[in-house]
């Protein structure tokens, strides 16, 4: 199934506690001589959207159309949360500035992506009752707006009893459907919604019973669903997958086989691609596996991060580990220099229509110049208007899966444009490399590398080694015979 086919821009809103994730990264080389403690030498910082503006997004990453409605603090980590997600064209009129601080969790990130510490700045009080009514008002005004309406409770105070319900009131009056990964034990205040996903531990919370086997699990969520009359109950079970009741059998997805690095943020992920399926039309079932893919990939990222609809169409359409991980979309690649603050980024971009040595030996050098290659790949349209009718001879999907496979390459990013200026404007690179037949004062990019300190860097070819060449002998070939 490819999903980019299938999954269009619908209008999801987004209703929960939203916070800034910190990550601090650096070194422990000593202990502390004033107390038994270990000394963090920070290195490098990063702060992205956490708890339900993680999940806005990863929905903004599935090529949706979001909003977010919540409370915030009106202070540096608010105003830095609402920038961050404006920037991926997050709608954040319904922010409401009323808390005393937005909820800020700072984590301490050591060598091999050990966290060592984590530190939260939050106020948990509950919203009264005339937040409440602001927040319906606002709702209100807006709900025939959307398609689908998430919450993600994260148990800061947003989500109480009565404004949960009448979120889940006012969105059935109009005929949407709620989504609710919910916090606590409070099974009364989820009443209503179309699907509710506990994990293991939530749902032995809600229903009093265990829930460890499969077919514990089965029968706790259904009395769960029973118990807040929900259409559906998906109990999320870490490495073991995803149990969904409410068809006519229970359906056991089991979890994709993937190297975990960090779960942070696992759960937000699987919501904004089960909300982004269903909107568009997905079966549960179906919108399930979707979900349980991209939280799959979740779990391969260090720390909080927003899983791109390529990633996740690749990892469905069967393409190999090696091209799940390295495939960035434009969102993702947006976002690479920030996160690799101490790594030296190299670029370089081609059709590599017919790879071949020529090919493996400019990569191989590229890479050398710096601690990470990003590749950028002219899509197919893009080939063919630089090439002509007849090119190119593969697809992108599949010259993306043999670059992803070569070692050396860390990333691939697909682009549209005739050029990759654009891209390169978005992954300010250290080194551009291309080919030793361009003329400097040619090569696109150039400008904005050397304005950041950067180099290009021009690699000779190998001799009588083409894409063109290639089709050219084939076709002489044939036309001999």
């Amino acid at each position: 199934m490819n999903l980019l086919n299938r999954i269009h821009k619908k209008s999801i809103l987004v209703i929960g506690d939203v916070m800034l994730d910190t990550y601090y990264t650096g070194e422990v080389r000593r202990i502390s001589p004033e107390a038994p403690v270990p000394v963090f030498r920070k290195l490098a910082e990063r702060s992205v959207p956490g708890g339900a503006a993680n999940v806005a997004a990863n929905l903004a990453a599935a090529n949706q159309s979001v909003s977010i409605l919540s409370v915030i603090g009106e202070d540096a980590a608010g105003a830095q949360l609402v920038t961050r997600l404006s920037r991926t064209g997050i709608d954040t009129a319904m922010l409401v500035p009323l808390k005393e601080c937005t909820t800020e969790k700072v984590r301490f990130i050591a060598e091999n992506n050990q966290q060592v510490m984590r530190l939260d700045n939050e106020v948990i009080d509950e919203i009264d009752n005339e937040t409440r009514d602001r927040l319906l008002g606002i709702l209100r005004e807006r709900v025939d707006a959307f398609d689908t309406i998430v919450i993600s409770d994260y148990g800061k105070g947003l989500l109480t009893e009565s404004f949960t319900q009448g979120v889940i009131r006012l969105a059935k009056k109009h005929g949407k459907r709620t989504l609710i990964d919910v916090k606590g034990n409070n099974a009364a205040k989820y009443a209503g919604a179309f699907l509710i996903k506990p994990n293991m531990s939530e749902l032995r919370d809600m229903t009093g019973l265990p829930a460890k086997t499969d077919e514990q699990i089965v029968s706790a969520s259904i009395v769960l669903q029973e118990t807040c009359d929900a259409q559906y109950i998906l109990t999320t079970c870490g490495g073991r997958g995803m149990v969904l009741v409410g068809g006519k059998q229970p359906v056991f997805v089991a979890a994709d086989d993937h190297e975990v690095f960090d779960v942070t943020g696992a759960g937000d992920t699987a919501l904004a691609y089960l909300a982004a399926a269903l909107a568009n039309g997905f079966s549960v079932r179906k919108a399930v596996e979707v979900s349980n893919h991209a939280a799959g990939l979740q779990v391969t990222k260090v720390g909080t991060a927003a899983i791109g609809l390529r990633e996740v169409s690749e990892a469905m359409s069967g393409a190999g580990e090696d091209m799940v991980n390295k495939m960035l979309d434009r969102r993702s690649a947006a976002r690479l220099r920030e996160l690799a603050t101490e790594k030296r980024i190299v670029f370089t971009n081609g059709c590599f229509d017919i790879l071949h040595v020529g090919h493996i030996r400019y990569l191989r050098q590229a890479a050398a110049l710096g601690d990470m290659l990003v590749v950028g790949l002219n899509s197919d349209a893009s080939v063919r208007r630089l090439k002509g009718e007849g090119r190119p001879v593969n697809s992108e999907n599949d010259r993306a899966e043999l670059l992803a496979s070569l070692e050396f390459v860390d990333y691939i990013v697909v682009f549209e444009e005739d050029t990759p200026y654009e891209l390169i404007k978005q992954i300010q690179p250290d080194v551009l490399v291309k080919g030793g037949d361009y003329a400097p004062e040619d090569v696109v990019g150039r400008d904005i590398v050397e304005a950041r300190g950067g180099k290009l860097v021009l690699i000779d070819f190998v001799e009588g080694k083409s894409t063109t060449g290639i089709i050219h002998r084939i076709r002489s070939g044939e036309e001999d015979e």
